[in-house]
């Protein structure tokens, strides 16, 4: 069973830490409940995780696409707003889907019969559901409009897939060029430069530096080729498992933050995953401190989470929002103003998903913005292998020709 670290405050406003045993986060939380704890952060430590990524549980986790989720969202909301019973919903449901989500829908009829709540149910399958998606369900049901929840869910859930799909959509151009590169220059190496390597060996010729350079990485390539194979995939492998580990994320993410403009990207991203998400989950209940909670685990970049997490302590304890943002120096002054207003309105979680909205749609120009200042450099890059090959081959070539012509 995973074990959480987590930070709390007694009633009376006393900070405790501590470590609780828990099948699931939300299973966590609710236990610190129970013991009179509010928590302030929960996370599960680094040996349970390392554990949790063998264990039988995870490896056959059902794999559920986000759009089932969103279909499945979205038909419940529209069930429920019809006046249709949770159960009575459930069981209809559970005909229109197939595979392994099928089998999720049974288990929450079962659970439903049995006397359960939907986001105990829903917490049963985190690899499905989100901490965001249980915590609004279990702030629904406790407010009596889980319809209306459920469906800002679903707007929240198909906003944030457009907004991945474009930046996804968005970085395919250089991925695709990179792989451009990398086909190109194995197949010159493999398949042309030896052919060519054998008609420059019969003219007894001294060859030009750049063709004796290409002629040898050719030679070289094709007798380690299963030495350079085996050498790249075991570099991915290992970059792969050295970025699972916290030390390694921080050091990328750190790198990222040193370039200007992947900085600004990743920065504003920050933004607008905290601010939808914590607007959402304020305008449906969800009390702050369990909402900055939920929110500093979504960010992407785990050096900005530290900062949030570290502003998460002095929010709690002052209920003051847009001051410690402020002072991450990841909300530019514009959004800590707007947040600003929110609090002294009365209509905190209302600007939360403003200001989200806003910086969404500059997170979209940003993307644009990085794909045109990239994509020339990879061309640029392609264009200079595929000349340096061209001049390698042909210079000698003319150079024969020249002389023929004598």
């Amino acid at each position: 069973m995973p074990l959480y670290e987590y930070d709390a405050y007694t009633k009376v406003g006393k900070k405790v830490s501590g470590t609780t045993d828990a099948p699931t986060q939300s299973a966590a939380r609710e236990r610190l409940k129970g013991q009179g704890l509010i928590p302030a952060r929960l996370k599960e430590t680094s040996a349970s995780a390392a554990a949790s990524g063998f264990s039988l549980s995870g490896l056959f986790a059902p794999r559920v696409d986000k759009k089932t989720v969103i279909v499945f969202t979205k038909q419940l909301a529209v069930l429920l707003k019809a006046g249709v019973p949770l159960l009575h919903s459930i069981e209809l449901l559970e005909e229109q889907f197939e595979g392994p989500f099928k089998n999720i829908v049974l288990s929450m009829q079962e659970g439903l019969k049995g006397g359960d709540s939907l986001a105990s149910l829903l917490a049963q399958h985190p690899h499905v559901f989100s901490n965001v998606y249980i915590q609004l369900v279990r702030a629904g049901e406790a407010s009596g409009k889980l319809d209306e929840i459920l469906e800002r869910l679903r707007e929240f859930l198909e906003r944030s897939a457009e907004t991945s799909k474009k930046v996804n959509e968005a970085l395919t151009g250089p991925l695709l060029n990179l792989a451009m590169i990398f086909a190109i220059t194995v197949g010159m190496l493999v398949f042309v430069v030896p052919r060519m390597a054998e008609m420059f060996a019969q003219m007894n010729k001294e060859l030009p530096t750049a063709t004796v350079i290409l002629v040898s990485i050719s030679n070289f390539v094709i007798a380690h080729y299963l030495l350079l194979l085996g050498g790249l995939i075991g570099s991915i492998i290992a970059f792969m498992q050295w970025r699972a580990t916290e030390g390694g994320r921080r050091a990328l993410d750190e790198l990222i933050l040193r370039l200007p403009l992947f900085s600004h990207f990743s920065k504003t991203q920050a933004v607008v995953q905290f601010c939808q998400t914590l607007g959402m989950l304020i305008e449906s209940g969800v009390n702050l401190s369990e909402a900055l909670d939920i929110v500093t685990q979504i960010v992407d970049n785990s050096v900005l989470t530290q900062k949030l997490k570290a502003a998460q302590d002095n929010i709690i304890k002052e209920g003051k929002i847009a001051r410690y943002l402020e002072e991450t120096e990841i909300f530019p002054k514009m959004a800590s103003y707007m947040i600003k207003t929110g609090e002294e309105s009365g209509k905190l979680g209302e600007m939360l998903t403003s200001v989200g909205h806003d910086y969404d749609i500059e997170l979209q120009d940003l993307t644009k913005t990085l794909t045109a200042a990239v994509n020339p450099i990879m061309q640029a890059i392609l264009t200079m292998v595929v000349l340096f090959m061209i001049a390698a081959i042909l210079t000698p070539i003319m150079q024969m020709n020249d002389m023929s012509g004598m």
